[in-house]
């Protein structure tokens, strides 16, 4: 589980740094996110992969 979240820790980054460039990272992979959801996606990954790596990292414990 750690993996996954480091894996959408990097995506929500990732999507970030490319809005910046002007990449839609979800619209070059087909998927279409209403305009109020597009703005937070970034944040919306990062917080779920941060909590999917620290449930891991309980569950690990």
């Amino acid at each position: 589980m750690k993996i996954l979240g480091i894996v959408l820790i990097l995506w929500g980054v990732a999507d970030f740094g490319l809005s910046w460039t002007g990449v839609d990272v979800y619209d070059s992979l087909g998927i279409q996110l209403p305009e109020i959801i597009w703005l937070y996606s970034h944040f919306i990954s990062i917080a779920l992969g941060f909590g999917i790596y620290q449930l891991g990292d309980k569950l690990q414990k």
